[in-house]
């Protein structure tokens, strides 16, 4: 698969992709990588979902508590709030009608094949 096209696509859509993983559970920074990776988002960069992040904390869509680490500083956990589930529901409003949208064109571009 063409990586670049790849990373095109998932920059409008990456926001929502870490929503929904705060969805199912609060997680922090290498955790939210980590899950998407395991997922099948490879190529995804740590840095880039930490900026999702923060963007995600000033639009307040998530609440973060600092919870000690064994090493190293204080973890920031984020969790889903109810103004983040809002957005997520949004998300996949969007996506539903996009993905339906390019399936027709899909389906209309085979049935002209014949």
């Amino acid at each position: 698969m063409g990586t670049k096209q790849m990373t095109e696509m998932l920059k409008g859509t990456l926001e929502g992709i870490v929503l929904a993983t705060l969805a199912t559970q609060p997680a922090y920074g290498y955790e939210i990588t980590a899950r998407l990776r395991d997922q099948g988002f490879a190529d995804i960069a740590e840095g880039t979902v930490y900026a999702l992040l923060i963007r995600i904390e000033q639009r307040g869509l998530a609440d973060v508590a600092k919870v000690p680490s064994e090493k190293g500083p204080p973890r920031k956990v984020f969790s889903l709030n109810a103004q983040g589930r809002i957005e997520l529901d949004e998300f996949w409003r969007t996506w539903s009608f996009l993905a339906e949208r390019i399936d027709q064109l899909r389906t209309d571009r085979n049935e002209g094949d014949d």
